[in-house]
């Protein structure tokens, strides 16, 4: 085997990996970059499980479900009269999966232009920072790196006696390519991904079933708002069924039996396709040689310090592969403070000031912490809301749902932790985090113009709300 020598490789093509490569790229770092996903031609498919079968390709259906609900139930109240509609499922796939190639291509001209070396196949490390290179094309070889980057990304959670054939029982894959809508959908899971992915086919005409194993649902979000969520849920159609615990599935005549506990009982669903979206994990299988000296937790993630360093010389690990939250910007934003600081600059990075989305109807948005981690952490806090309903672009809009929830230190008024749900909360928790990361206040917000008629001044108006001044809602 050649031995080929790089300032930095990368393992891993998905949003961490090849971000960290082009900002090294930029940084002078002659960068090889190693990604195994192939699309359905067989051609390169970087952009890992986001660009490929999670973030992108799910918005793309969302938004197309989304239109056709909207003019099925809401156009009318515009004074729009629509007639004879149809869904044709083919040709939403068809631009789903256009979405996802442009994007592709789009990636690789970007190695191009940065004049990144990028094999498709896979990556292992060995002692010493020596990566064993498995082309898809071509013959192994060994490549030398000063640095390594690990962003091999992670893998969905299975579940004993839940066997996947993404034709019938679908885990996150599958359900983004279900040829018709099936009459009822079985989904395990109320997560990002169940909700999402339900979202899309109840839209579109399914029954659609979730069964979540945990007691409360959303657990990660603030009570108050959770319940918010789950009763526009429930008005959607959508039926989310809490303390289930599934036992089996298996496929009989053509329908998937589900077998699951809840409460005292047990319980059988039947359906036409099932759903598996009980999370992830991460995809260190294979990753590592046993004398890579890179070590493993429990949970099978890449032991790694605050700035991303495992415990060997110049191995660093990203996104997926460690500790935090499991979504795409984080591991970007990983990936790209690793570079600066292997190119010796300040990377940075505030887990404290992610922010999370779920892009539903209407979305969820939240950064930094809820009443109850303030409560269990001791921290007094001022508490200020104010619902889209009170504001007059949300009306004008026929999409007032949700609400904006914000909480400031008592003493302070710094910025601890908000809640959106509403229609393009995605975009207005921004925000949020801009203050947040600036160490600002409730009161920064409150002397901030916003625009009207604009969905922030819901924004504006709970950060008058800390300090019970709101004008738009009695206080």
């Amino acid at each position: 085997m050649s031995e080929q020598q790089f300032d930095l490789i990368v393992i891993g093509g998905g949003p961490g990996g090849y971000a960290a490569a082009i900002r090294a790229a930029q940084l002078d770092l002659n960068t090889l970059l190693i990604d195994d996903r192939q699309g359905e031609d067989g051609k390169p498919a970087p952009g890992g499980t986001c660009l490929n079968v999670g973030c992108i390709p799910s918005k793309a259906l969302l938004d197309s479900s989304k239109h056709f609900h909207h003019i099925q139930h809401d156009y009318q109240d515009h004074g729009i009269q629509v007639s004879d509609i149809s869904m044709d499922i083919s040709k939403m796939l068809e631009r789903k999966r256009g979405v996802v190639k442009q994007l592709n291509t789009g990636l690789i001209q970007l190695f191009k232009a940065n004049k990144i070396t990028f094999v498709n196949g896979r990556g292992k490390l060995f002692a010493d920072r020596q990566v064993e290179v498995s082309p898809h094309e071509g013959e192994k070889y060994t490549a030398s790196g000063a640095h390594v980057i690990l962003a091999a990304g992670s893998v969905p959670f299975t579940i004993p006696n839940v066997e996947i054939d993404n034709k019938m029982i679908l885990d996150n894959v599958g359900a983004l390519e279900i040829p018709d809508v099936p009459k009822r959908l079985g989904v395990i899971g109320a997560g990002v991904i169940g909700l999402e992915m339900g979202s899309v086919w109840s839209r579109l005409g399914s029954e659609v079933i979730l069964l979540e194993a945990a007691d409360e649902f959303l657990p990660v979000i603030d009570r108050d708002m959770a319940r918010v969520a789950q009763r526009e849920f429930k008005k959607q159609g959508l039926d989310i069924r809490m303390s289930c615990k599934v036992s089996g599935a298996e496929i009989k005549d053509d329908q998937v039996h589900v077998h699951y506990s809840g409460g005292d009982d047990e319980h059988t669903e039947v359906f036409d396709k099932l759903l598996v979206a009980v999370g992830r994990r991460a995809a260190s299988d294979d990753l590592l040689s046993d004398d890579s000296g890179v070590k493993l937790t429990e949970r099978g993630q890449v032991d790694i310090d605050d700035h991303c360093r495992t415990g060997t010389k110049g191995v660093w690990a990203i996104g997926d592969l460690v500790r935090g939250p499991m979504l795409a910007h984080k591991a970007s934003e990983e990936g790209i403070a690793v570079a600066e600081t292997i190119a010796g600059q300040a990377g940075h990075i505030n887990l404290e000031t992610i922010p999370w989305v779920i892009y539903t109807d209407p979305e969820i948005a939240w950064v930094g912490r809820n009443e109850a981690e303030l409560q269990q952490a001791g921290i007094e806090y001022n508490a200020g809301s104010f619902p889209f309903a009170a504001t007059g672009r949300g009306l004008a809009m026929g999409n007032a749902s949700g609400q904006v929830k914000m909480l400031a230190d008592a003493e302070t008024d710094e910025l601890l932790g908000c809640q959106i749900i509403g229609a393009n909360a995605s975009e207005l928790i921004s925000e949020i985090v801009v203050t947040m990361e600036f160490h600002g206040s409730a009161e920064d917000l409150a002397r901030i113009v916003h625009a009207h008629p604009t969905l922030s001044e819901a924004v504006h108006e709970a950060a008058l709300s800390v300090d019970k001044r709101a004008i738009h809602k009695a206080n």
